[in-house]
């Protein structure tokens, strides 16, 4: 289980963000994916996670596992990977974009359902609509970025799954989950 897992430390979202870039300038070269040296044990915990790439303060790529497959690090390697050249939503990275991403990664709560909207938290708490075989997800920075109400945010995860806005009032199982969001944005000097 992923809830008992302690928050990363600085050291370990930047092993993470170091790991992301790498592993985004591997696929973008050809190259192997690159190897976690020295691990610390909590990034071998397996975790969901979701890597964002941003080029000019605008997405360029989210790729994420929801539910913990794999190692923390497995997870964040690959999912940059797949962000950079597999989001169908956007052209596949070319190698010279690598020195213009910036990676952002949101580590995973264990998702948990949700039968009274007024118990999400916006900012706090990504969402999770799925009826039948469709499912959208936004993470938990997006309803903050966009401004959006917790109104807003529910019809907008219905309708990234390809349902109607109300489809959350209407027998869409509802999931909410946490995250710890960091970016090599934060990192930088300023």
């Amino acid at each position: 289980m992923t809830d008992d897992l302690p928050p990363l430390t600085p050291d370990e979202r930047g092993i993470l963000l170091g790991l992301a870039r790498r592993a985004v300038a591997a696929r973008l070269e050809s190259r192997q994916a690159p190897r976690l040296e020295c691990p610390s044990p909590r990034l071998l915990a397996p975790q969901g996670a979701f890597v964002s790439l941003h080029q000019g303060g605008a997405l360029r790529g989210c790729v994420g596992m929801v539910t913990p497959q794999r190692s923390l690090a497995t997870a964040v390697a690959e999912c940059a990977a797949a962000a950079a050249t597999e989001d169908p939503r956007f052209d596949p990275l070319q190698a010279p974009d690598i020195d213009r991403v910036t990676i952002e990664i949101s580590v995973l709560g264990p998702p948990f359902r949700i039968t009274d909207p007024s118990r999400l938290v916006l900012g706090t708490h990504g969402l999770m609509v799925t009826m039948g075989r469709r499912r959208g997800l936004l993470l938990p920075q997006v309803a903050v970025q966009q401004g959006w109400t917790v109104a807003v945010f529910l019809e907008e995860t219905c309708l990234k799954a390809g349902l109607p806005p109300d489809a959350w009032e209407r027998g869409a199982v509802l999931e909410a989950f946490s995250a710890q969001v960091f970016s090599e944005e934060e990192r930088r000097p300023h």
